[in-house]
């Protein structure tokens, strides 16, 4: 008895329509503009242009390996495979062509018919006879095929589905689909990433002004805001690096590139989430809001092309960490001062630096050559790291200027004590470097500084070492 199995949700845990989408608006976003025009034409030919213009890598997609096994062994026992999918022919062929020998014939959507739901099953009934067929499916639209076929192989498909088409006919359910847990929604959100949206407060921090309760409201709901517009930008974000991530050992666990969300519930949730960030943002003063649209508009460059320009995307990274503060600056009206924004911008290009080391890093222990959707190389690793480096101790530099001024002397009474956290700073900085040279840091370091205990060692001393600072309870010996 022939095996005819679907192609998206069934054998890869996507859908390839949307993977062409995205890979269009990844290489040739203003070609978007045609898409409405494409679509009126009908679904079949929507395909058709859709692939011509932007086909998805066969070698990229998400397949099921259990279900794939098991093809395999029924090819083994003599059993004749065929490919059958709603997808255009072209995406058809290639997912054939790669997974050959497997399969015995390869149909899709031709640009006039869309081979899917009424339509395929008419065509197996044609060509294998009404219960002549077995077949594989996972969706609502696979229940008209099942009903022709001899037998329903469920793959994928939501429990509610399996158990409801289980009273109509025989079963066989492989890989049954993985349900959306909160977690997972959580992974794609990168509600760890949130932390770094706690910048917002150090304008506060610095003016001494963290103790005034009236800043606190206006202080969450930049913190809110800002964190639901970071999360938009990653799932955008994530949509378009599915190749990338996909070679890679660690990124390609992530939900969307895994295929445990689907790619539907992320183009659908990221405008939610952009539209609720600017929604709060409402509530913040008119030059807040402006600097949330600021980052917002700086991160999608950077998702869509700036990622992939050398040195660019460390400057880039370096800015939107440097936006967080400003916009916790304009939120509460507590002006920014130079010297915190000349310590800040290389602070930060050195974490920056910092991360974009620790790939080329793990590259070289992978030894591999080039990053995907990186323009870096193993060779770079000595300028990135000498740069970043360089700036650590300019921060640091900067930090002991600052000290000495005239503007310290108005807000510390023993501003002495500050040497400390001078010193501190550029030996923490210096220690995220050498956590990078190990290959160590496998995220962003602000994060990994939220799980790192030394760091809460370090933050600890700073709060004490700027209250002896502020109330001068201790004199420094020595030092005038």
């Amino acid at each position: 008895m022939p095996l005819c199995v679907d192609l998206d949700g069934t054998l890869v845990a996507t859908d390839t329509l949307y993977e062409s989408l995205l890979v269009l608006l990844k290489r040739r976003p203003w070609i978007a503009l045609y898409l409405p025009f494409w679509l009126l034409r009908g679904r079949p030919a929507f395909k058709r242009r859709l692939t011509q213009h932007a086909p998805p890598d066969p070698a990229s997609l998400p397949y099921r390996q259990e279900f794939l096994e098991w093809l395999r062994g029924q090819k083994t026992s003599g059993r004749k495979l065929y490919l059958v999918t709603g997808s255009d022919q072209a995406v058809a062929n290639a997912v054939g062509e790669y997974l050959t020998p497997l399969f015995d014939g390869v149909w899709g959507s031709d640009g006039a018919c869309n081979l899917a739901g009424a339509n395929k099953r008419r065509r197996l009934v044609e060509l294998f006879g009404e219960h002549g067929f077995d077949y594989a499916g996972n969706a609502p639209a696979d229940v008209k095929v099942w009903r022709s076929a001899r037998h329903a192989v469920i793959v994928g498909a939501p429990a509610s589905l399996a158990a409801q088409e289980a009273q109509e006919f025989g079963q066989t359910r492989l890989c049954p689909a993985e349900p959306i847990r909160l977690r997972t929604v959580g992974e794609a959100l990168r509600v760890r990433q949130w932390t770094k949206n706690v910048l917002v407060i150090t304008v506060l921090c610095s003016a001494n002004r963290l103790l005034e309760t009236r800043f606190w409201l206006l202080i969450w709901i930049a913190f809110c805001a800002l964190s639901l517009c970071a999360s938009s930008i990653y799932i955008i974000n994530d949509l378009l690096d599915l190749d990338a991530d996909r070679r890679h050992p660690h990124k390609r666990n992530r939900p969307f590139a895994s295929g445990r969300l689907p790619l539907g519930f992320g183009v659908a949730l990221a405008p939610v989430l952009l539209a609720a960030a600017f929604l709060l943002g409402w509530w913040l003063p008119p030059q807040a809001r402006l600097f949330l649209a600021v980052y917002t508009l700086v991160a999608l460059l950077y998702s869509l092309f700036l990622k992939r320009k050398l040195l660019a995307d460390v400057f880039i990274l370096s800015l939107l960490y440097t936006v967080r503060v400003l916009l916790g600056a304009a939120a509460t009206g507590v002006l920014c001062s130079e010297w915190l924004m000349g310590f800040c911008t290389f602070f930060f290009l050195s974490l920056a630096f910092s991360k974009r080391a620790s790939e080329l890093v793990d590259l070289e222990q992978r030894r591999a050559t080039s990053a995907p959707g990186r323009n870096y190389s193993v060779c770079d690793i000595t300028v990135i790291e000498g740069s970043g480096v360089a700036s650590c101790f300019t921060a640091g530099i900067i930090l002991a200027i600052y000290i000495q001024s005239e503007q310290v002397r108005l807000l510390y009474r023993e501003p002495q004590w500050l040497w400390v956290l001078s010193i501190g700073v550029v030996y923490w900085l210096v220690r995220i470097w050498l956590v990078a040279a190990r290959g160590r840091l496998r995220e962003d370091p602000l994060v990994f500084a939220i799980h790192d205990r030394l760091s809460y060692v370090f933050g600890l001393i700073a709060v004490a070492v700027v209250v002896l600072a502020r109330t001068g309870w201790w004199r420094v010996p020595g030092i005038q």
